[in-house]
């Protein structure tokens, strides 16, 4: 079975919730309560296996770590790299600049070719067709 590592946005954001019942393949949902060495170790190895890399980013998104790795799997794993932006998350939306920002990462995902998607739904049907 292909299984999808979920990647992206957390600080409270419950899009994965969203996505996981609806997925017709396995998932690696890296959010955990602790972050440890052997948490951060078990990522790099579901990133490395999984048939997927999906980062959803949503206005929530506080760090930078999640922007380098879909950067990174875009040009090492560019077929199994997906990039989805979700404009509102929890009453919070970008801002233009933002926006600007982070379509262009889209961009250069998608030129090093890997999947932009344009919403969850897209997310999901494209996780469960191909």
């Amino acid at each position: 079975m292909k299984k999808v590592f979920l990647g992206g946005t957390v600080n409270d954001s419950t899009w994965r919730n969203e996505i996981i019942p609806q997925l017709k393949i396995d998932y690696f949902n890296p959010v955990v309560e602790a972050w440890t060495d052997e948490a951060y170790k078990q990522e790099l190895k579901e990133r490395e296996d999984c048939d997927f890399c999906l980062y959803i980013f949503t206005p929530k998104y506080k760090g930078y770590y999640s922007i380098a790795e879909v950067i990174d799997d875009s040009n090492k794993r560019p077929t199994k790299t997906i990039f989805c932006i979700i404009q509102e998350d929890g009453g919070k939306s970008f801002s233009k600049f933002q926006v600007k920002s982070i379509n262009a990462v889209g961009k250069m995902v998608k030129k090093n070719g890997g999947a932009w998607l344009q919403s969850i739904e897209e997310v999901i049907e494209y996780l469960n067709t191909h």
